[in-house]
Order: C-alpha cells, then structure tokens, then sequence
C-alpha cells in the first residue's frame, strides 16, 4: 500500500519537477504535438490526387459552414457561401470576357477589400497564379513588376486608376490586357469589368479547370519590399501557402476565433498568415483598409477578436495612444507577427493585459522560420528537436566588413558559438525548398550559399544576423549590411536604435554607418524625429548612450526629421540616408555632433565637417 501511494505522490508531484527542471518542458511538448499534427495533415495534402489546395479547403468551408461569417468589412458581413458566390462571378466572368485559363498569371493591384478575397478565390478556381502589387508603388517599381512575373493581365481598383494610366502606354507596348473593377472607365486602353461580373453566374466551376494544379505549381507572387533597390518577386507555390497558412493552428488560434486583419493583404503576413490562415482555421477574421492605432481596440471589442496580427511598429504605436480606463476590456487572446522590441513587447503587457505574443521570424521567400510560442519576451523563436530535424539550419560566423561568411582553411563555413551573433542559413532540401525570384536568376542565385559545410551542399542565405543562447532561444539581431564595423568593433543598428528612444525626447530613431574619408569602417549615425513638444536635449541623449553603449557604438552625427522614411511593413529605410551623409551643406535637417571632451552634442557647423574630413577633429 505505501509503495503505491509513493508512485502516486511521486506522479502528482512529476510535472511541478519538471516545470522547476525545465521551465519549458510543457511548452515544447505542446508546440510539438500542434506541429506534428498540423505537420501530418499537410503532408497528407500534398500527397493526394489531385492536390488538395487551399482553395479545396476553402470550399469544404463553404459545404461544412456556409452561413458562417468569413469575413467582416466595413459594417458588412459576408459567408463563407457569400465569398463562394461572389468568386464564382469573378471566374466566370474572367473566364469567358477575358479568356483566362490554367497557367496564366494575374496582377492585382487593389487594396484591402472583400473584393480582394474573392477575385483570389476566382482566380484559384481557374488555376491561374497571382501576383499581388503593393498598392503604394507606381510608375518605374510597378512596372518593373511585371516584367518579374510575366502577368499578361493587370486587374486594379478603380481608386488606383491614376497610377495605372501613369504607365499605361508602356503597359499597351508590353501587350498587358488592363481591367478596372468599376462599371465604365473612359480611358482608352482600360476596360471595365464590374459589369461582367455582375451579370456572370454565380455557379460553381468544374475542378477539371485546375486539373493540373501540383503542390509546386506557382499559387502567388509576393513582392519583398525590402529597404534598398526594385521589388523582387518571391515565387510562392501552393505547398508554401499550406505552410504559411498553419501558422495560426500552431499558434493555438482555433475555429472559434476572430482574427483581426490590419496588414496589406499584398503582404505575406497579411494574406498568407492572415486571410489563408482563417480559411485553414475555417474561422473569421475582420478585415481593415489599413492600421489605425486610435480604432485598434474599439474594432476588437465591437467585432469581439481574439487574435490580431502586427508587425514592425504597430504595437509601439498602439502604446503610444493616450491610456484609458478600458486598456484591458478586449477578449484579444493571441498576438501573431515580428519585429517587436522587448521594451515594447513588455510595455504592451502591461498595458493590454496579459496576451499571448507570438512572435515570428521568417522571410517570404525563406525556407527556415521561427516562433517564439513561450512568454519568453525578446526572443523569437526556440530551439526544439523537432524544428531541427525537419528544417536543419545553421548560424554562422560572418565578416561584417566583407559582409561574406567566414569561411576555414578547407574552405567551409565555421559554426557561430553559442551567444555569438551568426548569419542564419537554411539547408535547401525537398522538405525546405528555395523558389527563388521570378526573373531574376541573379538576385536568386545571390541567396543560395554553396559549399557550405561539405562540398556540394546547399542552404539558402537569410541575410540576417540571428542569436541563440544558453536556453536554446533565438534572438534577432540585424540585417546584415544595417550591422557596421567601427574601430574593430561590430555595431547592431537595432540594439542602438532601441536606446536612444530611451532618451526621453526622442520619439523613433533609425541607425545606420557612414563613412569618413581616411576611416576605415563606418561611424555610427542616427536620424531621429523628436517627441511632440520635446526639443533635443544635448545633454540627456549623451548621458543615456554613455550609460549603456561603448563609446565605439555611440552615433557620431545625429540628423532630427519631421518623420522617418520606412517600408509598408515598417521596416526603416536607410540608403538614402547613408548615401547623403552628414554635410550640412546638403542637408536641410538639423544636424549634431557628439563632442567626447564635453559629453553633449553640438550643433553640426560647416568647419566642423571640414575639420571632421581633414583629421583636425579625432572620431
């Protein structure tokens, strides 16, 4: 009797063990049971004749739940048989005035709108692939865009007219059929097409017009915005949407949620992770033109969401709205996106109460990924047996200043130590594979690292600097060419950026290296905008760099703009900025320089630049 309530006692007491030996434990085992599931009924997908797409989901959505809210827009309501109707019209309509058939490729240039949806879903059901603008582009990257992908039809919003006739002559020259979503267009050269579609059946297409449709056959192009050059179109296959879309299952998000939907669905995370991700979950999402940080919350409680998405800034933003009573009146339950600081991450806890971060890291184009699925704040992703196995990857050393991979006597990469920043590579294999660039073989071949640990190996080049530490999780770090080399030292933009917005009058700040003739490297420089009604303070912004950075990773030269220039995704841009330097005599801003004798910053003159470039003053 003793020994069984000894085996008993010991049983009760074997998860709080655990827990106290391995704070993850429960964790792990829970993000790998959703994996592995999730994992199984992918594979089982991609492994049946005919390919089971998104699309088919989509419609045992509609034969399982017809009546069941997909999608919420604008104070309109619309089903899962309401998307499956409206997108019927759209294939048939696109199938019989414009001729589409399997295999061609559609632009579409349109914001966020239930329209959008559906004209995907019409397209899908022709087996046609999409290649989804960035509604903000136009004129040289619009064009370009399409000579990336090869459409031969562009479909746009009628609000996009405008910037369609910027380049409808080069469009004409290059045989692109153009079609406006509105009932009459008076430019020549546009047709119309809402009519059409309005008088087009609403019954369903045959499945024999997609017959061909494979796991590997091209589902989109989605264009990475990027800080630097053109857009580059990353060729998305319909095994990669399956894969993008279980996001949400593996984040714990169920059949019974809302997902809140704020990012352009031209947007991986916005149309992939979001929109796909519903209609993998068969759940709803509400769906919005764009951000708004002044209506996030009352949206969320209006339309009671549980899971929202975000990215780069958009959850600063929200902590910087005035605080209110309500903060924490929200079911919002899950938090799924990248690019959040720990300050902020923390900040918005405390704030909004205690939802569950789900931060990513991934590229559209990648083949390795990760998600922080822990309280852990700061970190991006975990380390597990599983994620190993099945993607294998690697940090590596990297040279900043040559801005190429370390490589040894034989030749090879060089494994980063635990806690070293390394350049995170992904192993190419059936199982992880690298589409590339749509016509561009050059930019493709640029991302594929060779003879990396063995000869003949293959992994794809994440241009990123990641982290892993002693507990096995992953931190981001920078993108490599934003980390600089100054007095032999590596310099993270990012950490620098996050510390001088702890100087209470800056509002945002974007660090970057310039460099000085006679130096070798680059010297750090930061562009800033300042907080509503603060002025710079000199003195203060000093104090707090020498707090916490080495003298070598404090920026030089400060530049004060009304706003900072960033991407769709919020992501900092900063060539332009390097390329203009710190010459006051061709730049307008506000421009400082930090004077080490006196520890302060002191306004930028003329023959203070001179004597910076001859040597006269010591950087």
């Amino acid at each position: 009797m003793l020994v069984w309530v000894t085996l008993f006692a010991g049983l009760a007491l074997l998860p709080a063990l655990l827990n106290m030996l391995y704070p993850y434990f429960f964790d792990d085992c829970q993000y790998m049971l959703r994996a592995l599931r999730l994992g199984a009924r992918f594979q089982k997908y991609r492994m049946t004749t005919p390919f089971y797409s998104i699309l088919d989901g989509f419609l045992d959505c509609v034969r399982k739940q017809p009546h069941k809210a997909l999608m919420h827009f604008e104070g309109k309501t619309f089903s899962y048989l309401d998307m499956d109707r409206e997108s019927n019209k759209v294939a048939n309509a696109l199938r019989s005035v414009v001729g589409l058939r399997e295999g061609d490729t559609v632009a579409l240039f349109m914001g966020n709108e239930p329209c959008f949806a559906w004209t995907w879903l019409g397209l899908a059901k022709l087996g046609c692939a999409a290649a989804l603008l960035n509604f903000n582009i136009r004129s040289k990257s619009l064009l370009h865009c399409f000579s990336c992908c090869g459409a031969r039809v562009l479909i746009a919003a009628e609000e996009l007219l405008g910037a369609v006739e910027e380049i409808l002559p080069a469009l004409k020259e290059k045989g692109i059929s153009v079609y406006l979503l509105s009932d009459e267009c008076s430019t020549e050269g546009i047709k119309s097409l809402s009519q059409h579609i309005k008088q087009a059946s609403d019954q369903a297409l045959s499945p024999a017009l997609r017959d061909n449709i494979k796991a590997r056959s091209t589902a989109l192009y989605i264009y990475t915005s990027g800080t630097t050059g053109l857009p580059k179109a990353a060729l998305i296959t319909h095994e990669r949407m399956w894969a993008a879309s279980i996001i949400q299952g593996i984040s714990g998000v169920t059949a019974d949620d809302v997902t809140y939907i704020n990012l352009p669905l031209y947007h991986s995370a916005g149309f992939l992770i979001g929109l796909m991700g519903c209609i993998e979950r068969g759940n709803t999402c509400v769906l919005r033109r764009k951000f708004s940080a002044s209506q996030f919350w009352d949206d969320c409680r209006k339309h009671n969401v549980t899971v929202m998405q975000y990215i780069g800034e958009t959850l600063r933003y929200l902590c910087n709205t005035p605080k209110k009573d309500n903060d924490k009146d929200h079911k919002v339950r899950i938090a799924i996106g990248n690019g959040l600081r720990a300050d902020v991450w923390n900040e918005f806890l405390k704030r909004f109460g205690n939802i569950h971060v789900r931060e990513l890291y991934g590229a559209t184009e990648g083949n390795i990924g990760f998600i922080n699925y822990t309280s852990k704040v700061g970190s991006v992703g975990r380390l597990n047996i599983l994620h190993k196995f099945l993607f294998p990857y690697a940090l590596i050393k990297f040279d900043i200043d040559k801005e190429e991979p370390v490589r040894n006597a034989d030749g090879f990469c060089v494994h980063a130590a635990i806690g070293e920043p390394g350049l995170l590579i992904g192993k190419i294999t059936k199982k992880s594979p690298f589409a590339g660039y749509a016509g561009n073989v050059q930019q493709t071949d640029k991302k594929r690292l060779r003879d990396v640990f063995v000869k003949g190996d293959l992994y794809f080049n994440s241009g990123d600097l990641l982290r892993i530490d002693h507990e096995n999780f992953v931190y981001f770090q920078d993108r490599v060419g934003d980390t600089f080399r100054w007095k032999g030292e590596n310099v993270a933009t990012s950490e620098i950026s996050d510390i001088l917005t702890m100087a209470d009058c800056i509002e945002e700040a974007n660090v970057y290296g310039v460099a000085v003739k006679g130096h070798e490297g680059r010297v750090g420089m930061a562009a800033i905008t300042l907080k509503e009604g603060k002025e710079f303070d000199c003195v203060d912004t000093c104090r707090v760099l020498a707090t916490y950075l080495p003298v070598y990773a404090r920026p030089r030269f400060i530049r004060i703009q009304r706003s900072l220039e960033i991407t769709e995704t919020f992501k900092m841009k900063k060539v332009k900025l390097v390329e203009e330097g710190f010459n006051p005599a061709l730049i307008q801003d506000p421009l400082y320089f930090l004077d080490l004798a006196v520890n302060k910053y002191i306004p930028l003159t003329q023959d203070l630049y001179n004597a910076v470039l001859t040597g006269d003053v010591k950087l």
